[in-house]
């Protein structure tokens, strides 16, 4: 079902940006040093005004990742800003010491979106759409055939 109310979604769902990145710490060593200041940045996160939620990922052999959602992108690019995040991006980027690579994506979410059941705020129904979203070279979208 198409929407522009996400109200009854999760945090994830009403976030009008995300954040994704990436770190190759250079060592197992590395990522126990790491910890006091990642927790730290981690509180100041979750009490960001415009915080909605975010996990953590890991790929190996050492990589670890973050994505992060925020009600819009003011709020994401402030978090930047703050002591710890600083801290913490300074002390990544000391040359290879710390990280060998790293990257950092923001995205911006569109309006219009899709949900069904608990979440669709204009009525609890599980349904399908009709056509499909359209492309950028399209008017409409296609029938959806099922």
């Amino acid at each position: 079902m198409r929407t522009r109310d996400f109200s009854r979604a999760p945090a994830q769902a009403r976030a009008g940006a995300m954040f994704i990145g990436g770190t190759r710490y250079a060592n197992p060593l590395v990522l126990l040093r790491l910890a006091p200041d990642w927790f730290r940045m981690i509180r100041d996160l979750r009490r960001m005004k415009g915080y909605c939620w975010h996990t953590v990922y890991w790929q190996f052999p050492l990589t670890l990742g973050t994505i992060a959602f925020f009600t819009d992108r003011d709020a994401m690019l402030r978090f930047a800003r703050t002591r710890q995040h600083r801290r913490l991006m300074v002390w990544l980027t000391d040359g290879t010491r710390n990280a060998t690579a790293g990257f950092i994506r923001l995205y911006s979410a569109s309006p219009d979106g899709y949900s069904n059941g608990a979440w669709r705020a204009e009525g609890p129904e599980m349904g399908h759409i009709e056509t499909f979203t359209a492309l950028g070279t399209e008017t409409t979208g296609p029938a959806v055939r099922r």
